[in-house]
């Protein structure tokens, strides 16, 4: 327990022997990442039991990987009822007695891996890009303090939502343009022969059809969902610690079983309830989930709009000799994009009920995977950071330890 006054203004990291790196330790980042990446698709799956549509794990999956396991199911139909038999669960024991077991890595291992790997590197940009912009984040500790502001988060996010959108172009190449009867008809056996036909047929164009919104979208939408995780766990918990026990009386402290007494001003040292980080780390993952998705959902559903004239698209490009051609039909699919979505908001009543519909279900249903994804890559992150230094929250009446 530190009582030492120098504690008071903050945190300071304690350097592992053998490590001269200006304090800093090895950079765990990568590992946090990928580690949280993979922990965050497993609990999704897990809270994905309970609804009859998956619920979309952290941000919105870039490749279904039921999708052709449903397809294939009798149970499964867009106007059936729902039951126990359209669980995920249920889906895939069906497609295993019908395909055998080789149906795994064949069909559904590929999308895992690739949502896995872009979730890993939304992570571990974000982590790095936080690191370079804040420098206590940097020093890989469980606690940082003081915290970074919500300027510095927003703008780490937007870095690693934009390096996310970069890496996530092929997946989101395929699934656009995914048919389940392609398989089915044999023309691909796997997903492994799929995804490598499908891109050396698409070219670099298709692959990077439609990029500009979806650059926008992940960018932003991804500044906006770590920048109120970070100000809601961080600054939100700071605030209301100082607010609770800095406005009770030193006799109430004292009753409430203080720590012990400061030596140096006769100031109470207290610790905050242990149920309240946790209650503002699943607050946070909810308002991140929130302020996401008041970015994401009306883009996608401009996105979706835009995806439905690629495969056009990318036949008018191989009749297409010039470059400049090839980008000049896909300025113009943009505008085409535009006109389209702006009949069907006038046929809705408004901009607003068109890209906000259907905005709060979607978003019940994300919130729960993502507060748990969020609890899962913070628990992640403190499990690789260096012990340091008790922090100390200095009050007029009291002093406020935080582990």
């Amino acid at each position: 327990m530190t009582q030492s006054p120098s504690a008071r203004a903050g945190a300071v990291p304690r350097t592992p022997e053998g490590n001269s790196n200006d304090g800093q330790g090895p950079n765990k980042a990568p590992a946090t990442g990928v580690q949280a990446a993979g922990m965050r698709a497993a609990a999704a799956r897990m809270v994905a039991f309970y609804f009859r549509a998956p619920v979309k794990a952290f941000f919105r999956g870039r490749i279904d990987y039921m999708g052709y396991a449903r397809a294939i199911n009798p149970h499964f139909q867009e106007s059936a009822k729902w039951s126990w038999r359209m669980t995920t669960p249920a889906v895939l024991w069906h497609v295993i007695r019908t395909e055998g077991w080789s149906f795994i890595p064949n069909q559904i291992m590929p999308p895992l891996i690739a949502n896995t790997f872009i979730g890993a590197i939304l992570y571990t940009s974000y982590l790095h890009s936080l690191s370079s912009l804040h420098v206590p984040s940097s020093y890989q500790t469980k606690r940082t303090y003081p915290p970074p502001s919500f300027q510095t988060t927003f703008s780490a996010g937007l870095i690693a939502g934009g390096i996310q959108s970069l890496f996530a172009a092929p997946f989101d190449a395929l699934q656009v343009r995914f048919r389940t009867s392609d398989i089915l008809e044999g023309k691909h056996k796997t997903m492994w022969h799929y995804a490598g036909h499908k891109l050396r047929s698409i070219g670099p164009q298709g692959i990077f059809a439609g990029f500009g919104l979806s650059f926008f979208k992940d960018s932003v939408g991804a500044a906006f969902f770590f920048g109120a995780f970070e100000t809601v766990k961080s600054q939100g918990y700071y605030e209301f610690v100082r607010r609770y026990y800095g406005s009770r009386t030193r006799d109430a402290l004292l009753e409430s079983n203080a720590l012990y007494i400061d030596e140096n001003d006769g100031r109470p040292v207290i610790r905050p309830h242990y149920a309240l980080e946790p209650s503002f780390l699943l607050l946070a993952g909810i308002s991140a989930s929130l302020a996401s998705q008041v970015i994401q959902h009306p883009l996608t559903e401009l996105q979706d709009v835009h995806y439905r004239r690629l495969e056009a698209l990318d036949f008018q490009a191989h009749q297409e000799n010039k470059p400049s051609g090839i980008m000049r039909r896909y300025y113009h699919a943009y505008e085409e994009t535009f006109r389209q979505c702006k009949t069907s908001a006038k046929r809705h009543g408004g901009w607003r009920r068109y890209l906000y519909r259907d905005f709060w279900m979607n978003t019940i249903k994300q919130m729960p995977s993502t507060s748990a994804g969020l609890i899962v890559f913070e628990l992640v992150r403190r499990k690789y950071a260096f012990d340091t230094e008790e922090v100390i929250i200095s009050h007029e009446g009291a002093h406020i330890l935080l582990t």
